[in-house]
């Protein structure tokens, strides 16, 4: 199950509509072995596509670095789909290259960039097995207890 807090999932939503009509894209780091969604990264759609999206490589070299030396790790990685249901494609299934990452996706189709409810869901993706998971949007994330 993806635990996302509330200002996380508002965060990505609005990533995805404002970057509609084109896929938006983005990382939710955390502490390496945590599964705690806490640092929102949107990236820039190198493919600048309503149909595709590619992170951009510098940028995303730069947040690997990044994440490397806070011991970190990509806990969410999403997109949006502008025209279809949030469902991972052949291609977002070939791509999935993090298999501890929840693979979020958001589709705008029903209301583009506009107000209003947008399709939220989160998968797994390992060895090009999809498999849905629950997701749990909380107010904020409990503090870790060690």
């Amino acid at each position: 199950m993806l635990v996302i807090d509330r200002p996380t999932y508002d965060a990505i939503v609005a990533h995805a509509q404002r970057d509609h009509p084109d896929e938006a894209c983005g990382i939710v780091a955390g502490p390496e072995g945590s599964d705690r969604a806490e640092r929102f990264v949107p990236m820039t759609n190198a493919a600048g596509s309503p149909t595709f999206y590619e992170f951009d490589s510098t940028e995303l070299l730069a947040l690997y670095r990044d994440m490397w030396e806070r011991d970190e790790e990509p806990v969410v990685v999403y997109h949006s789909h502008t025209a279809t249901e949030a469902y991972p494609s052949r291609t977002d299934i070939g791509l999935a290259s993090e298999p501890h990452a929840h693979y979020v996706l958001v589709s705008t189709r029903a209301h583009g960039n506009s107000e209003g409810p947008v399709e939220f869901r989160s998968f797994r993706i390992v060895d090009g097995e999809v498999t849905e998971e629950e997701v749990s949007v909380v107010d904020s994330l409990a503090a870790p207890t060690h």
